[in-house]
């Protein structure tokens, strides 16, 4: 038997017991080391509506068990995972639009999820979404390749060059990795907005090159600082607020991503004509593909990017609930990660 974080809401979490999965041929069993708490852990709306169920999707782990027909892996190995991979064979992935196949969207390949002392992993992600970690990181590390996988992604999608300049609106996790990778990638300026000061303490510390609260004139303050508005404008925050505020926040020729959205059914009004003759573009990220996730994993090996100073908070699985309490703190707060064996 096990112990697993079983989700009924975000005030409700609770230490349940299970039994440790069953291994069967092409599958994997990992004893679980680390699992981060992620913001979409928290989007009520959008998980309760599926509880109860185990969540968790940034792990890391140890291999205990390997299923008949498994030639990468064996017992031991130090392993990261994710539980929804592409199926490399669609119009979708051939396009390199891989976070919109069908597959990756609908098909979870953990049971029961990271919030449990033991995961068992089938599927393609045996074979596409387990990576062997570098003995450089660590298992806490090792979290971050999710997260961070999915901010490279935006990179890309962004096509961002060196010097230009940076809005980043929400300075939580997501908003501060946008920094980093920022600076790795020699972004010019890079602005940071938050409603919260703490956060972004935590955002010039980790590079921003200016930190402005949100309810300021920040169209006002880029051009102050930048001279003009900014080329990219990354939202990082639901707030519909946020939102709005970024289609002022980005100059001529920029790119405006949602990389976080508003809630369903919150919309935006947008006077689409200044775009229009502006040439802004309008782009979207969600999820990490293979692809996103060793590079992700090579930044963090070779210390172009450094997470470590993230984590704020660390819990055992018997205080699953106190964990999400926390993450769902946003002053104070940046990383939760829970320990099912620790």
């Amino acid at each position: 038997m096990m112990k697993v974080g079983m989700y009924y809401r975000n005030s409700d979490v609770r230490l349940e017991i299970q039994p440790v999965p069953t291994v069967g041929d092409g599958e994997l069993l990992i004893k679980v080391m680390a699992s981060g708490v992620c913001g979409s852990d928290l989007l009520e709306w959008y998980r309760v509506k599926r509880a109860p169920l185990v969540l968790g999707h940034e792990l890391t782990g140890e291999i205990v068990a390997v299923g008949e027909g498994v030639a990468s892996f064996r017992v031991g190995d130090r392993v990261f995972a994710t539980h929804h991979v592409p199926c490399d064979a669609c119009y979708y992935c051939l396009t390199g639009h891989e976070t919109a196949c069908k597959t990756f969207q609908e098909k979870n390949n953990f049971t029961p999820g990271g919030f449990a002392q033991y995961l068992k992993v089938s599927g393609r992600s045996v074979k596409t979404g387990t990576l062997k970690l570098p003995e450089s990181i660590s298992f806490e590390t090792g979290t971050f390749i999710e997260p961070l996988g999915t901010v490279v992604r935006a990179f890309r999608n962004l096509e961002v060059k060196p010097g230009e300049s940076m809005m980043i609106l929400g300075s939580g996790l997501a908003g501060i990795l946008f920094v980093k990778v920022a600076r790795a990638l020699g972004v010019g300026n890079v602005f940071v907005s938050d409603i919260d000061g703490y956060r972004l303490e935590r955002a010039k510390a980790a590079g921003a090159s200016f930190t402005v609260p949100a309810n300021e004139a920040l169209p006002d303050f880029i051009r102050e600082h930048n001279g003009r508005l900014a080329d990219k404008v990354i939202i990082c925050t639901g707030a519909l607020s946020a939102a709005e505020s970024a289609l002022q926040c980005v100059d001529k020729g920029g790119t405006v991503l949602f990389f976080a959205v508003p809630t369903p059914g919150e919309t935006v009004a947008i006077d689409f004509n200044p775009y229009w003759r502006n040439d802004i573009g309008f782009k979207t990220c969600y999820g990490s593909a293979p692809l996103d996730s060793i590079q992700a994993m090579e930044l963090l090996r070779t210390g172009a990017v450094t997470v470590d100073d993230m984590i704020t908070h660390r819990f055992a699985i018997d205080a699953i609930g106190e964990a999400f309490r926390t993450a769902a703190t946003p002053s104070g707060t940046l990383k939760v990660i829970v320990q099912p064996n620790g």
